[in-house]
């Protein structure tokens, strides 16, 4: 028969309180039990020392004769000094999913291309005074002042003029 050590649930909705239980593993979560070793509140605050109360030379008992603690009872005995518990490390559990990382790589490459163009415009704009960039700065320069600018819209027509269409 296997049996597990592990919570059953107890209390009102929203206000739990756990029972910490040695069952056959087939049971439900809060069927029958063999043996009841301790309680875990968690509504109380971590430094409370009723938060977690355990039995300590039963968990003892039930270990020895080959029960397997669920993760949370786990972490109990390591923190009551019953049975260490192998540290769990997953890195790609924090890695971010395929999307979000197109996502940041499309973001990047933008401010990239910001700042290489901010860049560019803050070197032509200090470069600009001296000569050749200037031409380039002044649109109109030598047309008539009547003449619309490039790209503007068409100036209203001279009196008694019509516009072509």
């Amino acid at each position: 028969m296997a049996v597990s050590i592990r919570l059953s649930r107890g209390g009102a909705k929203k206000r739990p309180y756990y029972k910490i239980v040695v069952a056959d593993a087939r049971t439900g979560r809060d069927g029958k039990f063999i043996e009841r070793i301790g309680s875990y509140n968690p509504m109380l605050p971590k430094d409370s020392p009723e938060r977690v109360t355990l039995d300590a030379d039963r968990a003892r008992h039930w270990l020895s004769v080959g029960a397997q603690p669920s993760d949370r009872v786990a972490r109990f005995l390591d923190a009551a000094g019953v049975k260490e518990r192998a540290a769990r490390n997953n890195p790609q559990k924090g890695e971010p999913g395929e999307k979000s990382k197109e996502r940041a790589e499309e973001r990047a490459s933008r401010e990239a291309e910001q700042a290489a163009a901010a860049a560019e415009a803050a070197a032509t704009a200090a470069g600009g005074n001296g000569g050749d960039g200037e031409a380039a700065d002044a649109p109109n320069e030598g047309q008539s002042t009547s003449d619309p600018a490039e790209g503007a819209p068409d100036a209203a027509p001279a009196d008694g003029a019509e516009k072509a269409a």
